[in-house]
């Protein structure tokens, strides 16, 4: 149990603003690694590494000239690019990319992303060297949203989501309903695996905590997570990856079946609950 003292220590350092992103970092999944790429002010990208061919690919490359270095620093054939969705810081380095290492593949589900070549659907499936990538359609934050799920034979599953699921939070639902977001959410990526890393399009798990708390104030789960990012972004370091089986436990918008979140929403319906407290965080200024 974490005392007072830790919480408001920890509640501190969540308010503090600072100046760096994050520091890059390298994820082992066992036979593949995920290099984990900061960008602009507060975004992530990632390059993907098939350790048993060398062969990777990149997700929403937005800053070019930073994602052509990783890759060259990490001496990987890379000719695919997973792009989330359209909006500009993610899918904005697409066409300089494209004219920077041309005869790449441009994965995405939205005729808005710029230099995409290859159109994907629901539960549609390539590879990426040994690797399966499954496409999920999960519409909300933007129409065309793709997330992606990647799998290999003794590897740990990793999916990544874009803006439809953040570490603790979830997307703006810009051009989507809650019944999207609660089909996206609960229906696809909360029947994943709970070992999957989560993978998300940007670092805004401290804010996503404080209205966890909110939501929540007595989860032990969120008071155990604020501790741990107040240290990692004391540190410069990201709080990406999470699992699947954390965010189960701490994530509002994972929970809106339980009922200490849908006594908070005032209802009792799962998609209502999706409503309200999304609601709730539009207008949060914790």
């Amino acid at each position: 149990m974490l005392t007072t003292r830790i919480i408001t220590r920890s509640l501190k350092y969540l308010t503090h603003t600072y100046k760096l992103h994050s520091l890059p970092t390298c994820h082992d999944h066992r036979k593949m690694k995920v290099n984990l790429i900061p960008l602009l002010k507060d975004n992530y990208g990632y390059l993907i590494i098939d350790e048993s061919t060398n062969v990777g690919a990149v997700v929403d490359p937005v800053t070019p000239d930073t994602v052509l270095k990783a890759i060259s620093d990490s001496g990987v054939k890379v000719d695919q690019v997973l792009t989330t969705h359209h909006h500009w810081d993610h899918a904005g380095g697409n066409e300089e990319l494209n004219a920077k290492k041309p005869g790449m593949t441009f994965y995405g589900g939205d005729d808005r992303i710029g230099a995409m070549n290859k159109k994907v659907v629901h539960n549609e499936t390539f590879s990426i060297g040994s690797m399966k990538v499954t496409c999920f359609e999960t519409p909300c934050h933007t129409t065309g949203h793709i997330c992606y799920l990647v799998e290999g034979e003794g590897a740990d599953p990793a999916v990544f989501t874009g803006d439809t699921l953040f570490a603790a939070g979830c997307g703006r639902f810009f051009e989507g309903t809650a019944p999207e977001m609660y089909r996206a959410l609960i229906e696809i990526l909360s029947s994943l695996p709970d070992n999957t890393r989560v993978y998300c399009g940007h670092e805004y798990t401290a804010q996503n905590l404080k209205f966890a708390k909110h939501v929540e104030p007595e989860n032990t789960a969120v008071l155990n997570m604020i501790d741990e990012v107040a240290k990692k972004r004391e540190a410069g370091e990201p709080t990406i990856p999470t699992t699947i089986g954390q965010e189960k436990t701490f994530n509002p918008f994972m929970r809106v079946r339980e009922s200490a979140v849908q006594k908070f929403a005032g209802c009792t319906d799962p998609v209502e609950v999706m409503r309200e407290i999304r609601a709730a965080k539009d207008n949060f200024r914790g």
